[in-house]
């Protein structure tokens, strides 16, 4: 098999791709956490936390950001949904009355503790201070979020586009 050299180099000798190809770079990564229990009986999506939002400025109207949320564990009451997401300012990222992600526990199996993880490729064609925080509802009885006073995140990157 014939080894291809481009533009007569050697395969090390390549230390970037042309300006013309589109890399993604990572141009700033912003993140905050909380460890307290969170709690609603609210049926409408509501802050889940004022310590799980984040600020981010993006560098340019084609940029994107990608948002992840972790959760070391929730729980949601004996045959209820519960339902979580993240909004973009006042723009819900998911669906707008699922949410990115839900939890229904079944009927007679007590509660139900799973991991959380949502995330998003947001397009905000925005220069301007975007804020990213999450939000949870109950479909019937209680939403938790950290359970057992568990450490949740978020973190946003913003996406050279």
């Amino acid at each position: 098999m014939a080894i291809i050299k481009p533009n007569n180099n050697t395969i090390s000798a390549i230390t970037a791709l042309p300006a013309a190809i589109s890399t993604g770079k990572v141009l700033q990564v912003v993140t905050a956490t909380d460890t307290s229990e969170r709690n609603t009986t609210s049926t409408s999506f509501v802050t889940a936390s004022n310590t799980l939002s984040v600020n981010i400025t993006p560098a340019s109207t084609s940029n994107k950001v990608f948002v992840q949320v972790c959760s070391a564990g929730l729980n949601n009451t004996d045959g209820s949904t519960s339902h979580y997401t993240v909004y973009r300012d006042s723009t819900d990222l998911g669906n707008s009355s699922e949410g990115l992600t839900a939890l229904r526990c079944v009927s007679g199996a007590g509660d139900a503790r799973f991991p959380l993880s949502m995330s998003a490729l947001d397009s905000p064609s925005s220069t301007s201070q975007l804020t990213y925080q999450v939000y949870f509802r109950a479909g019937g009885n209680q939403a938790t979020l950290n359970t057992y006073n568990c450490k949740a995140s978020i973190t946003v990157f913003e996406i050279e586009g």
